[in-house]
């Protein structure tokens, strides 16, 4: 098509902008051919006239229809070129917050500075599996494709990652590998995937630091090989490393950082380990404080430390060399920190005792002299003599970076050969998966050697992709049959020869380095010379002699030529090397070994082929024995040949390519920087594959997919039966112009910009159709509406015109009435307004009046106190004030003489410590000290003199002393005297005035009560009358409380009801939690159990293997073949039969089994036997609280219950030895684990044996012993009749004849006074009851205190006993029991001598105490019965186990492991009819009933649930039998059978189904016919004669229960497995309703096609599938509940698989495709309602994708929608919804997107909501399953048995 008809009117172009880069514009008239300008419209409104350039005469960019914006892949754009890419992905990132893009093969990723929840497990599961274009773009799709074409291809892979530093490199490959770790698996138990994710924090602490650009910026380049199995599981990983930017070690810019783990060492310098290291803060160190930024924001470095070690630990890196580890880079930092001082220009000199160094050196464990030397010199070597050279300061500085730069490149590389040892496998590798995670193309202000070989590798990966885009898209029309034209693509191989060629820079660089003299200038203008003028992409800066330029792919780059020689060749003195080699410190000299053995064993990957080499920081020096000649090499030439070898790599792979971009330069989230994408689209070479796919045929279409969109610009006749000739004729009509199109086998190509085309004639066709249709509607409702308001109108008139007649009389007649009315009436107003006024007026006055006078004395006293008030505050603040002066003045006085006290200590300091002040002070010293001497004699002297005198002054003192205290003590006797007689004069006076003053106060106390009572009877008048008003008032507030008080109840019960109704659902919820845990957890146990089943066949086959060899598994084995095998609890097994392919050693199970059991026997005896110690503690309060009968009893001999109470306690006794010894065989079974323990002759074993022979005889004495005692506790029992209580009179018949006598005689006030005289007796009464029940509770509180003490000697002598023999305990128990009966009588009879009636109630209440002695002792005979019998059955399998040991089983015996132990209490019922057959019949019946049985025949020609009446008619005639063996055999054969069936077709709906039908089925008839009343009440009385009558199976229903939920969940997985590949096909792919949305163009990688062909699932394929999952059910006779259940699970899984999609694939989330899943849900709603399930619960599962598709369909823009959207979308997250909206896609142009203001609206409105931030729907969850007794009314003895079963053998009963 001309592109005079594409540019017209209202086309929207690109034009170039200097700030946005592209700005769009519409054009304001048509554009013709030999137009100069163009007139277009800016989108901010203005006008611009576009000059066309005249050469050129190229017109602007077209833009892409809206409805092609925000495309998943660019290729899918009509119009390729810069703009409409960089639109698309501004769009995608800033609208849609969609980071990930694909261009053709490229997957674009923008780093979006934020953390995003779309890198969960749960986004892994939704993408394994499917097609790369099926899902939104996403790094886990390029995994998944690159996984799945390993697998299908045998082709090992590569995933290339690039971009600039920031732009997400690292998190990307991270992700990848996650995702081959979480999808994959390892081969082995040692959890390899894990490893591998480890790797990553290590490399990322060193060789990972702080930039400008970003916080974890990786400083080197990576390739990691993660390495598979012939399954496709992970075994191992090796990991290649390039160009580690050594030079960050020393020397950090501005606002950047050194490597992470110098960091991470100074924050953790604080704990013990690290003490010896001597670090500190990240600030004392050179080589970490130059950046000035040693903190990056919400990184805790110590944290990031605890990482790192715990990774280095996962990967086998111990402690001792982590240490090591730990001390070298210790010592890096130590090393910056030494400094030189310079004696000469050409010397320098360390400081002695330097700390740094000598730290460093004791760390390196080096010689702290020799490394001093060697950093301030160098040696020279010549042909004859050794020269020492000291060096300058500069020079030694320069020496001590490099050496630091080599120790740390040295460790780089022996950590990453430790992390590849670690991550090898043993394994024989299949194929591999490479991730490259390297540096993009760079340029900066000053670019370096670095930059350089950072660049040269970006150019021969891009000359490796543009192949590779090439390649593909040859492939892609030859595959077509289109006819091929050259595509000419940029070819940068120019400047790879530039760089790499002989005599290239390189070449010239390393030749440069072995000239003796060789200086960056000589080499720069070698390059002038050899490249300048003669190649093309080599130039010359205009202003520097020291530069040269580069035209790369992306951009020229000027390189600085300072530094590259010293770099390229990485100097660093021998000498130094060796004083490291000597050290002291062990892992040091591995650093520098040889690279031959410095190679590590995982270098070599397990395939076989040679690795690429690593490149070392600094070449191993020449051995000594090497000639002169001999160079190392450089640094460039190692980078070229590992880049070759990369490359070689590469090229043997099949690449995927991810391309990292950065936004924007700092780090804002969601920010778009279109200068800064531009630069990196050009760089990655994303544009270069738009300009490939645009100049050939971009856009491609399938025919029906083509049909499907433009089937509108058709018309009828030209619409044929074949598809691909009706595109052609279409086609040839809308362009006439061949070369725009051509047709493939499959697709029709077409030229860039007709797509387009066709969309916009689409687009008109459908605008001129809704026209018309909008024409002719509007025409008809507005008829319509007319003719409805016409007549309205009349009918309206009519009634108005006779209303208003009818009011014009009304009125008339009440005009002259309301004269008449209102003549009176304002006479009446006017005279009560006067009266109301004057009354009103009196009040104010009197009020007012009041008011003032009150405010004028409150006036007057806040005077009053206001002043009083300001006098305190006053004088607190003036002496507040005069303290915080007098404080503060103290303060400086403080600081001023502290200040002069320093100084002045700081001049006796300096004087002190100064060799003239020592001089000073020793002069004359000796002459002082003699003058001392002699002060100190004359001292002593006058001390000696002034002793005397002052002893004879004390006896003077002491003699004066006694006179003076003599004297007083007679003064004080007089004055005492004295002042005795004074105080009785004043007592007397004081008591004359009181009596006065009493005397007035009594007369004024007169006075005042008689006013007090005057005023007493005024104010009691007044409350009167007020307690009258008050009364009132309160009538009618009681009224209004009782209203209230009804309506208050009325709420309470409706919120009553509410909360009921609240709590039962929470405890639904809460009991479905339980279940599901339950069910789970179960789940979780059979996985379990099935991969020991699993290990143990691998053992078996791997025992049995002739000899070595490899045999290959199908990789299409999975675990269904062995998920749902049950072992049958064998934690809890009793009767183990042998495997005959297993060694006899392997019986651990069985041992450990028996030992579980008889825990757990114990445990039910112990619970049992406190259940009857409180009933009888219970009993013997109730005999104690009960008065004494008034009747004599029969007295009964004390020797007897003696006799009896010894009998119990010696079972008692028997029945704890009983389990002491099975104690003593639990301890023994545990003691030791190994197979020998149960061996017949070990010591477990002997022990065993010992206690079954003991205990076997024991219990046949003791069970006659408790015949003889229950015999004798029966006839005393018969021979006491208590007598009838003679007293027939209650206290209730005796008051109705009082009550009815007082009615009689009118009495009723004399019955009110003896009423109260008898509460006064009643009282009386109570207190004697309270003193008599206080000393009761005293006795009982000393008969608890003599308790305890007897329980205390019960203790000791049972802690005796158990020290004797068993005989001897037995003797002593019984003497002991003798002696405390005997006390005990003859206490009682003591205590009761006096009174023999309280003697005989203490005897009838024994009595009592030893009827409940004797159901106790019924209690404990049963137990011991069942204790006995499961010993017996113990004993049977010891002897079968020895039996086994000696004898061979044959191979063909089916022996199946039985489920756990059931005990069997026998019943005592009658039997009837059943089914009869031989015990060696058994594994024939189980054969033919269970393992031969085909589900299909069953089904249709015999009754439902045939296999369960049959196995349950069998199990009653065992129960008949009373033949527990039988019983349990049979039960344990056939749920082993069905779960083996269950294991070999466990893929098989009928089968599963028909088995989960029998064993619910077989479950129900063990609850139907059991024998207990909740389930009898749903039988005839025929089939209650059929319950069981020996055997209680309650235990072994439970087991079946198990087995059924198992049963269950599989039939889940089996319809999952079975519906999930139709599910998004049919649920969102397929148009149901054809027509509704129309295909949009997909771009290079094709989503599955929604058209319905042959191979594809629609609704219809559902809804048949799921017809015949009901029918299959239906046939199988499945409970209806369950079948419920199942249909809710089938529709559970149905809406959360096409929600999961449905978030997941923005081409999904339109309008229409909303209206296409409404109508799928509504034919599902349909089906349901067929099958009578919509109670099932089915419909509410698929309400969160209800809500989706409304969500689609609602309008967006509005508040009001954001409201009803919130309101509405109850059942979706907010996430979900967000999500959405920012998916939401119009396919035509009448749809709008959503403007991302709504967006925030929503999330404005739903942040209170709390729901799951999980984004997905978990498609695994199954519900919890119940099983509701189902009872049938088949009668058994109707069953008749087909001859087809093989059932000969069984006979009716």
């Amino acid at each position: 098509m001309a592109a005079s008809q594409l540019y017209t009117k209202f086309a929207r172009v690109w034009i170039p902008d200097p700030e946005e880069v592209w700005k769009s514009a519409e054009l304001l008239k048509d554009y013709k051919p030999g137009d100069k300008v163009l007139l277009l419209h800016l989108e901010e409104g203005k006008d611009l006239e576009y000059r066309l350039d005249p050469k050129t005469k190229e017109l602007p960019h077209l833009r892409n229809p809206d409805i092609l914006v925000g495309e998943n892949d660019l290729t899918a754009l009509s119009y390729l070129h810069e703009p409409a890419v960089l639109h698309n992905l501004r769009v995608r990132f800033i609208d849609s917050k969609l980071i990930y893009t694909y261009c053709g093969i490229v997957l674009v990723a923008i780093n979006p500075y934020e953390q995003l929840p779309i890198y969960g497990e749960d986004i892994i599961n939704a993408y394994s599996g499917q097609n790369m274009g099926d899902m939104d773009p996403h790094i886990f799709a390029v995994a998944e494709e690159a996984y799945k074409q390993m697998a299908r291809d045998e082709r090992n892979q590569s995933i290339i990652v690039s971009g600039e530093s920031g732009a997400g490199k690292t998190v990307s490959a991270k992700y990848a590998m996650r995702y081959f770790a979480t999808v994959s698996g390892s081969a082995s138990e040692a959890n390899v995937e894990e490893k591998v994710l480890a790797s990553n924090p290590i490399m990322e602490s060193i060789g990972n630091a702080k930039t400008t650009r970003n916080d974890n910026s990786s400083r080197f380049g990576k390739y990691i090989e993660i390495g598979f199995d012939k399954r496709y599981r992970i075994i191992g990983a090796n990991m290649r490393t390039y160009l580690l930017e050594k030079s960050r070690v020393v020397f950090q810019a501005e606002e950047e950082r050194n490597y992470h783990i110098f960091y991470q060492l100074c924050a953790s310098a604080k704990l013990p380990e690290f003490k010896m290291l001597r670090l500190g803060n990240a600030d004392h160190f050179h080589y970490t404080k130059q950046g000035g930024s040693p903190v990056i924001e919400g990184i805790d470095d110590a944290k990031e430390m605890a990482h790192t070690r715990q990774a280095c630990t996962l990967l086998g890196i111990s402690e001792n060399y982590q240490m090591g580890i730990f001390r070298i880079l210790a010592g890096i930092l130590h090393l910056g920190n030494v400094g030189f001082t310079s004696r000469d220009s050409d010397s320098c000199t360390i400081p002695p005792k330097h700390e740094p160094l000598s730290i460093f050196c004791d760390l390196m464990g080096v010689d702290y002299e020799e490394m001093c030397h060697w950093l301030c010199h160098r040696k020279l070597a010549t042909a004859t003599e050794t020269y020492i050279k000291p060096i300058s300061k500069l020079q030694a500085t320069n020496a001590r970076d490099a050496l630091a730069k080599h120790i740390y490149a040295k460790l780089f590389n022996w950590i990453v050969d430790h992390v590849n040892q670690a991550l090898h496998s043993a394994v024989k590798q299949h194929s591999f998966i490479g991730v490259l995670d390297i540096y993009g193309f760079e340029t900066f202000e000053i670019n370096s050697f670095e930059q350089f070989c950072i660049n040269y590798a970006n150019e021969k990966l891009q000359q490796q992709f543009n192949l590779h885009v090439f390649k593909l898209e040859q492939e892609e029309y030859m595959k077509e049959q289109i006819p091929w034209t050259l595509i000419d693509f940029y070819d940068n191989q120019p400047c790879i020869n530039l760089i790499e060629s002989k005599l290239g820079i390189l070449d010239l660089l390393d030749e440069e380095c072995k000239m003796p003299k060789g200086t960056d200038d000589t080499w720069a203008q070698k390059l002038y010379n050899t490249h300048l003028n003669k190649c093309a992409l080599f130039e010359k800066p205009r202003l520097s002699n020291k530069a040269f330029i580069i035209q790369h792919f992306a951009d020229k780059v000027e390189y600085q030529c300072e530094g590259f020689l010293e770099k390229n060749k990485d100097t660093v003195y021998e000498e130094q090397i060796k004083v490291l080699k000597s050290s002291k410190f062990k892992m040091l000299p591995e650093l520098f070994q040889d690279d031959e053995k410095a190679i590590s064993p995982t270098s070599a990957t397990s395939s076989g082929r040679t690795p690429l080499t690593r490149i070392p920081a600094k070449p191993t020096k020449g051995r000594p024995g090497q000639t002169a000649k001999e160079h190392k090499k450089t640094v460039g030439h190692q980078f070229r040949n590992s880049l070759h070898l990369l490359m070689e790599t590469l090229n043997a792979t099949t690449p995927h390519y991810v391309r990292c971009i950065k936004p924007n330069d700092f780090k804002f989230p969601f920010t778009f920087d279109e200068k800064r994408a531009v630069q990196q689209l050009r760089a990655c070479g994303v544009l270069e594959t738009i300009r490939i796919s645009a100049a050939g045929f971009p856009s491609r279409w399938t025919y029906q997919e083509f049909f499907s969109r433009y089937r509108v610009l058709m018309k009828q006749k030209d619409v044929l039966s074949d598809r691909k000739q009706t595109c052609k004729n279409v086609l040839e009509n809308l362009i006439p112009d061949k070369d725009k199109y051509q047709f493939g086998k499959t697709k029709i190509f077409f030229r860039a910009g007709q797509v387009a085309y066709l969309e916009k004639l689409r687009a008109d066709k459908l605008r001129a159709a809704c026209i018309r249709i909008q024409k002719t509607i509007r025409g008809w409702l507005q008829r319509k509406k007319y003719l409805r308001m016409r007549k309205a109108a009349i009918t309206v008139q009519r009634y108005v015109r006779g209303y208003q007649a009818r009011c014009y009389a009304k009125f008339l007649r009440r005009t002259k009435a309301a004269t008449i009315i209102q003549k009176y009436w304002r006479m009446y107003v006017v005279h009560r307004k006067y009266k109301s006024k004057r009354a009103a007026t009196i009040v104010l006055q009197s009020y007012l009046r009041g008011y003032l006078a009150r405010n004028r004395y409150r006036k007057i006293l806040r005077d009053h106190k206001a002043v009083i008030i300001q006098k305190w505050v006053r004088g607190w603040l003036a002496r507040t004030y005069y303290k915080r002066s007098l404080h503060a003045i103290i303060y400086l006085q403080c600081c001023l003489r502290r200040m002069i006290a320093k100084r002045e200590l700081k001049k006796l300091k300096i004087e002190a410590r100064s060799v003239e002040r020592y001089k000073k002070l020793h002069i004359g010293m000796e002459n002082k000290i003699m003058q001392l001497q002699r002060k100190v004699d004359e001292q002593n002297k006058d001390y000696k003199c002034l002793m005397e005198k002052l002893t004879h002054l004390e006896g003077i003192y002491n003699s004066e002393t006694e006179k003076l205290r003599s004297d007083l003590e007679r003064l004080q006797l007089s004055e005492e005297e004295a002042r005795i007689a004074t105080g009785r004069v004043l007592s007397l006076q004081e008591e004359v005035a009181k009596l006065r003053k009493d005397l007035e106060q009594t007369r004024s106390e007169k006075k005042s009560i008689e006013e007090r009572a005057d005023r007493y009877k005024q104010e009691t008048e007044q409350v009167v009358s007020t307690l009258k008003e008050e009364n009132t008032l309160l009538k009618q507030e009681k009224e209004a409380l009782n209203h209230l008080m009804v309506e208050q109840a009325k709420e309470m019960t409706e919120t009553m009801e509410k909360k009921l109704v609240e709590e039962t659902k929470q405890l639904e919820l809460d009991l479905n939690d339980e279940r599901l845990r339950y069910q789970n957890l179960l789940n979780e146990f059979s996985r379990l159990e099935e991969r020991y089943d699993d290990l143990k066949e691998e053992m078996t086959l791997m025992l049995n293997v002739p000899k070595p060899g490899h045999k290959r598994t199908d990789s299409t084995h999975s675990s269904n073949e062995s998920e749902y095998t049950f072992s049958t609890e064998i934690a809890e097994t009793e009767d183990i039969p042998l495997r005959t392919e297993e060694p006899s050693e392997k019986k651990v199970p069985l041992d450990m089994s028996l030992f579980l059991k008889l825990q757990k026997r114990v445990t039910e005896l112990e619970q049992e036997k406190q259940v009857m110690q409180d009933e009888l503690d219970r009993k013997e309060e109730q005999v104690l609280r009960s008065k004494a009968k008034e009747e004599e009893r029969p007295q009964i001999r004390g020797a007897e219950l003696e006799y009896e109470s010894l009998k119990r306690q010696e079972l008692e006794s028997e029945n704890k030895k009983l389990k002491n010894e099975l104690n003593e065989l639990r301890k023994a079974l545990s003691e030791k684990s190994a197979p020998e323990v149960t061996a017949p002759g070990a010591p477990a074993y002997r022990v065993l044996m010992e206690q079954l022979t003991s205990v076997s005889e024991e219990l046949d004495v003791r069970k006659e012993e408790v015949l003889i005692l229950r015999s004798q506790l029966v006839s005393q029992k018969e021979a006491i009749q208590p007598k009838d209580d003679k007293n027939t009179m209650t206290d209730a018949t005796v008051l109705l004849e009082d009550v009815q006598k007082m009615k009689d005689k009118g009495e009723i006030a004399q019955a009110y006074i003896g009423l109260k005289e008898t509460n006064r007796l009643l009282e009386s009464q109570l207190q004697s009851q309270k003193r008599s029940h206080e000393n009761e509770a005293e006795a009982l509180r000393g008969e608890i205190q003599n308790l305890k003490e007897e329980n205390n000697r019960q203790q000791q002598l049972l802690a005796q006993n158990l020290q004797l023999p068993p005989e001897a305990r037995i003797e002593a128990s019984l003497q002991h029991e003798i002696t405390r009966l005997t006390n005990e009588n003859l206490y009682f009879e003591e205590l009761y001598a006096d009174d023999p009636k309280k003697y005989q109630s203490y005897r009838i209440s024994l009595y009592k105490r030893m009827i409940d002695l004797m159901e106790q002792l019924e209690k404990q005979d049963k137990t011991v019965r069942k204790l006995k019998k499961q010993l017996k059955v113990f004993a049977k399998k010891i002897g079968e186990l020895e039996v086994g040991q000696m004898e061979n089983i044959s191979p063909g015996q089916i022996i199946d492991e039985p489920i756990r132990p059931v005990n069997i209490p026998r019943k005592e019922k009658d039997f009837q009819g059943m089914l009869e057959y031989k015990k060696e019949d058994e594994q024939k019946l189980v054969k033919n009933l269970i393992l031969e049985l085909k589900p299909r025949g069953v089904a249709v020609n015999l009754i439902p649930g045939l296999p369960a009446y049959i196995l349950f008619m069998c199990v009653r005639h065992a129960d008949y039998l009373n033949d527990d063996q039988k019983v349990r055999s049979l039960l344990t054969s056939t749920i082993n059978s069905i779960k083996k069936v269950l294991k070999k077709r466990g893929d098989d709906f009928e089968t599963v189904s028909f088995w989960l039908s029998n064993t619910c089925r077989f479950l129900h008839c063990l609850k139907q016919y059991s024998g207990e009343e909740g389930f009898m009440k749903h039988n005839t009385s025929r089939q209650n004669e059929h319950c069981l009558t020996n055997f209680d199976l309650a235990e072994y229903r439970q087991v079946l229960s198990d087995l059924a939920i198992q049963i269950y969940q599989q039939l889940v997985r089996v319809l999952e497995n079975i519906l999930q590949p139709m599910i998004v096909s049919g649920m969102l792919e397929h148009e149901t309703i054809q027509g509704v949305s129309g295909v949009k163009p997909t771009g290079l990688r094709k989503r599955t096609s929604s058209i319905a062909d042959e191979g594809t699932y629609t609704l219809d394929s559902i809804l048949r599938q799921l017809s015949s999952f009901h029918s299959v059910m239906c046939q199988h006779g499945m409970d209806p509940e369950l079948i419920k259940q199942v249909a809710k699970q089938m529709f559970y899984i149905v809406g959360a698989i096409t929600l999961n999609n449905l978030l997941l694939r923005k081409d999904m989330c339109s309008w229409s495709k909303g209206m296409q899943i409404r109508y799928n849900v509504s034919q599902l709603e349909e089906w349901l309602r067929d099958k009578n399930l919509m109670n099932s619960g089915a419909k509410e599962t698929l309400e969160p994708l209800i809500q989706a598709a409304q969500l689609l369909q609602v309008k967006k823009k509005t508040d009001d929608d954001a409201e009803a959207i919130c309101s509405m979308c109850n059942a979706l997250t907010t996430a979900q919804i967000v999500k959405v909206l920012n998916l939401y896609t119009p396919v035509n142009e009448f749809e709008e997107r959503v403007s991302v203001s709504f967006i925030r609206t929503i999330q404005m409105r739903l942040r209170d909501r709390k729901d799951s931030p999980q984004l997905l729907m978990d498609a695994k969850h199954i519900f919890p399953v119940t099983f509701p007794f189902n009872p049938s009314s088949l009668a058994l003895e109707t069953i008749q048995i087909p001859a087809s079963l093989g059932l000969g053998f069984i006979a009716r009963v």
